[in-house]
């Protein structure tokens, strides 16, 4: 086996172990017989939720079980493959096998990574707002681009999305726009996209000159029936109104949107594209949402710091800058990841930006928690 080859064997398998590490698989199949057992059960579906909990937290390890397995059954097909090949003096099929295992590498490496996302809401759906910032409809004009981006990543990756609010721009685009993403992983990967975005580009207003326009994104997970945030009616405004429908040409006849205030906090969270009363449950899932993440926000407060003191940006407003000219660049400012390909990833190819934030913000972690131990 060729000494390139050999390297990328020795990353799967380090990938794999990693893997294993991470889920615990010595305890694995236990925990699977545990899972079974519960689900037979008679009286499992008496409480539906919990039961659906239950089923997904199965799936989950089953996933995870499976994607090893076969990871480690793949490697080992190709390895015996090329010793074959090397063996009758196949280059053809040493050839094919080689290119499977690069393959493998990475899928490997991007399992590797998933299994990183294990805080308590990673695996949740999420709420994302998009804000257009000054710059009139320049800004709203670069918040429908940034909707659009996101759109189109949550589609890739299978996921649904689901509009919950929209406020359009008077001229183009939109002032704000609210997404429910349904799916694994959903907070986890979106987390990292909470931040101000950036764009200069020659203006398509019949300006002729180069505009700096901002949009402020904010993430937030979908808060379950495991995780209690406990909302006291005393600190919330429930207000009803009328709202534009259809894209804004017609105006429903009832006061069916929603809009609640907390007052301690200041946040305001609206729906307005269900009946009143999904819209009175969509906003008070949101608000539990963005006081959840208020609490996150407090919990990695140190690892910001520390982030920042190492001369990172961490979490800080400005995340990301979209360059169309006079040059086409779009670098994370955080991790100073960049790519020419500006259209990839207003086309929604934003895993590469998400898997270098995620990797930077649990390097911080890792640093936080050894310096907490000195």
């Amino acid at each position: 086996m060729r000494a390139e080859t050999q390297n990328i064997v020795d990353a799967i398998e380090k990938s794999l172990e990693l893997l294993r590490q991470r889920m615990d698989w010595e305890t694995a199949a236990h925990r699977l017989e545990e899972f079974n057992a519960r689900t037979e059960d008679p009286d499992l579906w008496n409480d539906p939720a919990k039961a659906q909990g239950l089923m997904r937290e199965r799936q989950l390890l089953v996933d995870k079980i499976e994607t090893v397995k076969s990871i480690q059954q793949e490697l080992s097909d190709n390895i015996e493959l090329i010793e074959l090949g090397e063996m009758e003096g196949d280059d053809d099929v040493v050839a094919e096998a080689e290119a499977a295992l690069a393959a493998l590498k990475e899928k490997a490496a991007k399992k590797e990574l998933e299994a990183l996302l294990n805080g308590e809401t990673d695996p949740n759906d999420a709420f994302l707002e998009i804000k257009a910032g000054a710059g009139g409809t320049e800004a709203c004009d670069w918040a429908a681009m940034l909707a659009r981006m996101y759109v189109r990543w949550a589609e890739k990756r299978g996921f649904e999305v689901e509009l919950q609010e929209e406020q359009p721009g008077a001229e183009a685009g939109i002032k704000s726009v609210t997404y429910q993403i349904k799916g694994h992983n959903a907070y986890g990967w979106l987390k990292s996209e909470s931040g101000t975005h950036r764009l200069v580009r020659i203006s398509p207003f019949g300006k002729g000159t180069r505009e700096t326009s901002f949009a402020a994104v904010g993430a937030y997970p979908v808060i379950d029936d495991n995780i209690e945030v406990e909302v006291n009616p005393a600190d919330i405004r429930i207000d009803t109104f009328r709202s534009s429908g259809a894209g804004g040409q017609h105006v429903n006849t009832t006061d069916s949107a929603v809009r609640i205030t907390h007052i301690p906090t200041g946040i305001v969270v609206t729906s307005s594209e269900k009946s009143q009363h999904q819209n009175r449950d969509i906003a008070m899932k949101a608000l539990k949402s963005r006081l959840y993440q208020m609490e996150l926000d407090r919990r990695n407060a140190e690892v910001n710091a520390l982030h920042e003191a190492k001369g990172d940006a961490g979490w800080g407003n400005q995340i990301r800058s979209y360059v169309l000219q006079p040059y086409q660049m779009v670098k994370d400012l955080r991790t100073n990841y960049e790519t020419a390909d500006t259209k990839g990833v207003l086309d929604g190819d934003l895993d590469a930006f998400m898997a270098a934030t995620l990797a930077m913000d649990l390097a911080g972690k890792s640093r936080a928690d050894a310096q907490a131990e000195d």
